[in-house]
């Protein structure tokens, strides 16, 4: 029928967001700057474990010059951070003859070397014997 057509209904556009003034968005934008920039230096310093972890590594790295393997313990101390490092003190062939030790490595909170020193050494395919 010819006046029965009717015209498709337009799609609904999405609501668009309230603009802000400039006035309103500087001052948040200043407001969020303010506290990232607080949040930031109150821990720039700090280290996480895991950054501890990494920055212990380097340590060894630099003063043993030995192959590292792991890092074996990572704990919180009033100073700082006391961290375990695994290294290959001497290859050898087979690899399980290879000759390991661990050495401990205090830092401060930013990471600065207070203290290194070699633990114990083992071979790499002999279980640590137990305290029990």
């Amino acid at each position: 029928m010819p006046g029965s057509e009717r015209a498709a209904p337009e799609p609904k556009r999405p609501a668009r967001p309230k603009q802000e003034s400039a006035t309103r968005a500087s001052q948040r934008s200043s407001t969020e700057g303010t506290r990232r920039k607080t949040t930031k230096s109150s821990s720039s310093h700090r280290l996480s474990g895991r950054r501890a972890a990494a920055r212990a590594a380097e340590h060894v790295r630099e003063l043993a010059d030995k192959d590292l393997e792991a890092v074996t313990s990572l704990e919180k101390t009033e100073q700082g951070w006391q961290v375990g490092i695994e290294v290959v003190e001497t290859h050898r062939i087979p690899d399980s003859t290879d000759i390991l030790a661990v050495y401990l490595v205090e830092m401060d909170d930013e990471g600065e070397l207070i203290s290194y020193r070699r633990e114990k050494r083992h071979y790499r395919g002999r279980a640590e014997k137990s305290d029990a």
